[in-house]
C-alpha cells in the first residue's frame, strides 16, 4: 500500500520521506551484508566446484519449483544419457570384463608355488602320483618395508717403515651434504622428499622410525640436516632467479606461511612466500615477513623488464618502467562463479561464465594442436578478439543495470578494472590466458602448511623457500627429485660459486639430455 503524503503537513511529510529513504538504504545495507556473509560461508564450507553445468543453471529460472536434491541428482547424469533415456534400449550381449590393469613389466617377478592338498596329489583309483599339468596364475604387487643399515666407512691410513718423518697418509673423506654427520646423503634426501614432496612433518618421520625400525633420531637432528641441505640450495635458486629475470615474461602470486617470532607468544606471525615462475619452466619462491610492495615484488623484480601476469593485488602496481601488466582471466571468471553461488537462479553471471568459456575453448584448441606462440597468437586474433569485444560490452551493460554495491556489480567492477591488462594476452602468443600455472605451484604449499604447521623462525624462511623452489621446478620439468638432489647436493659444498648456474634443474636436465 502506498501512503498518500500530499494531505500531510510539510514538516511531517518531509520527516516521513527521510525515514523512507533511510529504510531503503538500510535494506540495501542488510542485503549486501547478507550476500557477504553467505559468500564467506560458501567459500569456507561450500563445495569447491559447481556440480551443475552452465547450461543447466541457465534453465533453472524456468523451473522455480525444482528441488535441490533433484537438481544435484540431475547434474550428475551426463547429457548423452539424458538424451538416450527416452529411447527403447536394444538387447545387447554381455561384454566380457576387460580385466585388471597389468602390473609393471619392469618389476622383479618372484614365483610362489602353492601345492595341492596331499589327498589331491595321488590318484584315488591306481594310487599313482597325479602329474602337474599347469598352474592357475595371478599376480599381486608385493613390497618389503624400507630397510635401514649402518654404513661403516673405513678410510685407509698408511705409514712409512723407513722414513717416519713422512707422517701418515689417510684416504680423502668422501663429500657429504652435512660434513661429519651420522646421516648419509641418501637418508637426508629421503627426509627432504618426505617433508616437501609427500608433506610428512619431521615429528611423524621420527615416530615412524622409532616405531617401525627401532631407530631413535631427535627432531633437532633431522631439522638441522634439512636446514643444512637447504642452505646449500640457496645459491642454486638465486642463479635460477637470475635466469627467470633475464626473460621477458613472468607470472607471480603470493601465499601466507605462518612463522614463529620471539615478539609473539602463542601466536604465529603471518609471513609470505612470493612465487615467480615461467609457465612450464622454473619456479622461484621468495620468503618475506610482510606483504608490502617494497620488500616483496618491488625488490625481487628490480632487474625485470617484460610482461608480468598477476592478480589485481595493489602490491604489484607501480613496480617501475619496463613492466607491462597482464591480468588473469581465471580471477575474473571466479568473481562471476561466486555470484552464481550466491544467486543460482540469476542467469546473468552464468551468461558471462559461458562467454569466458568460449575463450578457453580457443586455448584448448591451441594446446591440442601444439601450436607455436605465433600460431596461437594468430588463432586468438581470429577467434578470441571478437569474443573479448562482445564480452566487455555485455559486462558494461550489466553493470549499468545493476545497483552499485551488490555482488554482481562488484564482479563487473573487478572485470572492467582488469580489462585493459587482460587484453594484453591477445597481443603476445607466449602469454597465457590466466595465472593457473602459477597458482598450481601454490597447492603443494597449502598441503605442507596444513601438515608441518609453521616455520620455526625467520632465518629458516629463505632456506625453506629454496627447497620448495627446487621441488616445484623438478616437478614441472619432470625431473626425479631424489636423482637430482643425489647428484647436486654433495657437490655444492666444494662447487665454485661462479659456476653454480650449471647446477640449476634446468641446466642439469639440459646437460643430461646431450
Amino acid at each position: 500500500m502506498t501512503l498518500d503524503l500530499t494531505s500531510l503537513p510539510p514538516a511531517v511529510r518531509e520527516t516521513i520521506e527521510v525515514l523512507q529513504a533511510n529504510n531503503v538504504r538500510l535494506e540495501m545495507i542488510v542485503k549486501l551484508q547478507s550476500e557477504q556473509i553467505r559468500l564467506l560461508n560458501i567459500r569456507n564450507w561450500g563445495q569447491k566446484a559447481d556440480k551443475l553445468s552452465e547450461n543447466q543453471l541457465a534453465l533453472l529460472p524456468q523451473e522455480l519449483l525444482v528441488a535441490a536434491p533433484e537438481v544435484e541428482k540431475e547434474a550428475e547424469v551426463p547429457e548423452e544419457k539424458k538424451a538416450l533415456a527416452s529411447l527403447p534400449k536394444p538387447k545387447t550381449l554381455c561384454k566380457s570384463h576387460l580385466g585388471r590393469t597389468a602390473l609393471p613389466a619392469h618389476l622383479e617377478r618372484r614365483e610362489e608355488i602353492i601345492a595341492c592338498h596331499p589327498s589331491d596329489c595321488t590318484c584315488q583309483t591306481c594310487g599313482q602320483p597325479r602329474p602337474v599339468i599347469g598352474y592357475e596364475v595371478r599376480e599381486e604387487l608385493g613390497c618389503i618395508p624400507a630397510k635401514f643399515f649402518v654404513r661403516v666407512i673405513k678410510r685407509e691410513k698408511r705409514g712409512s717403515h723407513c722414513q717416519p718423518e713422512q707422517g701418515v697418509a689417510v684416504a680423502d673423506a668422501p663429500s657429504q651434504i652435512v660434513p661429519k654427520s651420522k646421516l648419509s646423503d641418501e637418508f637426508i634426501i629421503e627426509v627432504l622428499a618426505a617433508k616437501f614432496q609427500q608433506h610428512t612433518p619431521v615429528y611423524r618421520q621420527c615416530a615412524s622410525l622409532i616405531e617401525d625400525h627401532g631407530i631413535e633420531l631427535s627432531r633437532q637432528t633431522l631439522n638441522s640436516a634439512i636446514l643444512a641441505a637447504a642452505q646449500l640450495l640457496v645459491p642454486v635458486v638465486k642463479a635460477q632467479a637470475a635466469d627467470l629475470l633475464s626473460g621477458n615474461y613472468l607470472q607471480a602470486d603470493e601465499t601466507t606461511i605462518p612463522c614463529q617470532v620471539p615478539e609473539k607468544t602463542g601466536k604465529n606471525h603471518k609471513a609470505y612466500l612470493w612465487e615467480y615462475s615461467r609457465p612450464g619452466g622454473a619456479v622461484v619462491f621468495d620468503f618475506q615477513m610482510g606483504r608490502g610492495r617494497k620488500t616483496g615484488p618491488g625488490e625481487f623484480l628490480k632487474p625485470f623488464r617484460g610482461k608480468l601476469q598477476c592478480d589485481g593485488y595493489a602490491a604489484y602496481d607501480k613496480l617501475g618502467d619496463g613492466i607491462t601488466f597482464v591480468a588473469c582471466m581465471a580471477h575474473i571468471r571466479r568473481e562471476f562463479v561466486d555470484v552464481n553461488k550466491l544467486n543460482p537462479l540469476d542467469p546473468l553471471p552464468v551468461e558471462i561464465v559461458q562467454q569466458i568459456g568460449l575463450l578457453y575453448d580457443v586455448e584448448r584448441e591451441a594446446r591440442s594442436e601444439n601450436l607455436t606462440f605465433a600460431e596461437r597468437l594468430a588463432l586468438r586474433q581470429l577467434k578470441s578478439q571478437s569474443v573479448m569485444t562482445g564480452l566487455k560490452a555485455r559486462v558494461i551493460q550489466i553493470r549499468r543495470e545493476r545497483p552499485p554495491g551488490d555482488a554482481l556489480s562488484k564482479a563487473c567492477d573487478y572485470a572492467l578494472g582488469q580489462w585493459s591488462r587482460m587484453e594484453e594476452y591477445l597481443t603476445d602468443g607466449q602469454v597465457e590466458i590466466d595465472n593457473n600455472w602459477c597458482e598450481g605451484a601454490m597447492r603443494p604449499i597449502a598441503l605442507g602448511r596444513r601438515n608441518w604447521l609453521h616455520l620455526g623462525d625467520e632465518s629458516a624462511g629463505p632456506k625453506i623457500a629454496a627447497i620448495i623452489s627446487i621441488v616445484e621446478t623438478c616437478r614441472r620439468l619432470d625431473i626425479k627429485l631424489r636423482e637430482y638432489l643425489g647428484d647436486v647436493l654433495p657437490k655444492l659444498g666444494n662447487w665454485p660459486i661462479t659456476r653454480v648456474a650449471e647446477l640449476t634443474p634446468t641446466a642439469w636436465k639440459a646437460a643430461r639430455s646431450l
